[in-house]
């Protein structure tokens, strides 16, 4: 039974956020301007050159795609045979950046619309790439920088601040406190 008086919020859930509250709005904008772009070429061309837009879409946004993973797993094995070899590998290769960022591209792409098809084929171009890596690098550490204690982001920076550099030291741990050994023989383990 319902009286009309609404009911307290809780004091442990925080506020909705402006980002959680325009996402929907904004997508459904989106997919509207997308159905309205794609009935006006249609209507000035027609269907089937909309087809023919759609497929090429779906066709380039896969081979960029693919190409973009299989550049990712070269890399990938390339610096693996180095580190197994034992040579350093180089700190950045010019070729190595901006392989998700060309699958978003990709995948703009895929996505029917024109709108979208316009954004990915700009996720492809290097600059374009640059400056949303750049813009994303600079977020990415603002929010690690802000994180508070007990979070993700706060145990991220504890391990980057013990060791910056990422590398492993091997060894064991030695411990000569009487209490640590087992009092009784262990049998010996036989099969």
């Amino acid at each position: 039974m319902t009286t009309g008086a609404q009911t307290p919020r809780s004091p442990a859930r925080p506020p909705r956020s402006r980002l959680r509250t325009f996402l929907p709005l904004g997508v459904a904008a989106w997919l509207v301007l997308e159905i309205w772009l794609l009935v006006m070429v249609a209507g000035a061309t027609s269907g089937f050159v909309v087809f023919l837009l759609l497929v090429a879409g779906v066709v380039l946004g896969s081979v960029v795609i693919k190409a973009a993973g299989r550049r990712a797993f070269r890399n990938l094995t390339e610096t693996l045979n180095q580190q197994q070899s034992g040579i350093q590998p180089e700190a950045a290769r010019p070729n190595s950046e901006g392989n998700g960022l060309m699958m978003l591209g990709g995948l703009l792409l895929i996505l029917p619309g024109l709108i979208s098809d316009a954004l990915g084929l700009l996720m492809l171009l290097p600059p374009v790439q640059k400056a949303v890596s750049r813009y994303a690098q600079r977020t990415v550490e603002r929010k690690l920088r802000d994180a508070g204690p007990g979070t993700l982001g706060d145990a991220f920076r504890q391990a980057r601040m013990h060791r910056p550099d990422g590398k492993v030291v091997q060894g064991e741990v030695v411990r000569d406190d009487p209490d640590d050994f087992p009092q009784d023989p262990r049998p010996p383990l036989t099969r």
